[in-house]
């Protein structure tokens, strides 16, 4: 018979996959839970720097990776575009779908396949939604399939972490606790990646979990860009576009055209 103690670790070693651990997180509504204080007002402002500064026409097509549960894709939606929300998360895509119209869809999709050849206008990878692979080369393979969702022209935005910011925040373990479960987090930096250790105690049954992201820095990811075929054409370190500084900015946002 197998104790409840043994029961427990059994379940937190089943959610543990260090090498796909997207597959898991990203589907459970713990991810949510944890993440439910995300600042939707700085996103609906960086979207509204990006269209300012694109100038995109009414008629252009948008496909945005890994959408999560929409929120990007739902608000470009609304300022008339047409928009196609793509992510690995079933449920994610479950919940997104409720806001679907004919100029607003949203599918299941591994962004290291080819979605759809030369439909868009633009792709969007927005919120360090990138890096998250073991093997580098999937990195790659999903630019180069962004290029391959571009039209002739189109547009590729990254927004990605600025890997190059001194940052001090590192193994220093902190808890929190939202709606009554427990969260114990741990971050470290492990060869060329950040890995997040998080700890989930619902209902005195421990998950284990983990995010991961390569380190990239502007010259690596420009390299990468441009090797697939895509030509950068700015670089900006903040949701306002501000110019990027490597020492001060938080974020690194390359916008490259095919």
């Amino acid at each position: 018979m197998i104790k409840q103690s043994q029961l427990t670790n059994f379940v937190a070693l089943m959610h543990n996959d260090p090498n796909n651990w997207f597959e898991n997180w990203f589907d459970t509504s713990y991810y949510h839970t944890l993440y439910n204080k995300r600042n939707d007002l700085e996103a609906s402002q960086f979207l509204e720097f990006l269209i300012d500064f694109l100038n995109p026409k009414l008629s252009a097509a948008f496909l945005d990776l890994a959408c999560g549960k929409g929120r990007h894709s739902i608000y470009l939606n609304k300022k008339g575009f047409n928009v196609t929300g793509v992510d690995l998360s079933a449920n994610s895509i479950q919940f997104a779908q409720k806001y679907s119209t004919p100029s607003l869809k949203f599918e299941i999709h591994d962004m290291r396949q080819l979605f759809k050849a030369h439909a868009f206008d633009y792709v969007l990878s927005l919120f360090t939604s990138f890096g998250y692979f073991s093997d580098p080369n999937e990195d790659k393979l999903v630019i180069k399939n962004v290029k391959e969702n571009l039209k002739p022209d189109g547009i590729f935005v990254l927004d990605y972490f600025n890997a190059a910011k001194p940052n001090l925040n590192f193994n220093h373990p902190f808890t929190k606790s939202i709606a009554g479960v427990q969260f114990d987090i741990f971050k470290r930096i492990e060869g060329d990646r950040i890995i997040k250790e998080i700890q989930v105690t619902d209902n005195q049954t421990v998950y284990k979990y983990s995010e991961q992201v390569r380190i990239y820095t502007r010259e690596r990811l420009t390299q990468i860009i441009e090797e697939v075929g895509l030509k950068v054409v700015n670089v900006f370190g903040s949701y306002a576009l501000e110019p990027y500084d490597e020492l001060t900015c938080d974020r690194l946002i390359i916008i490259a055209k095919n």
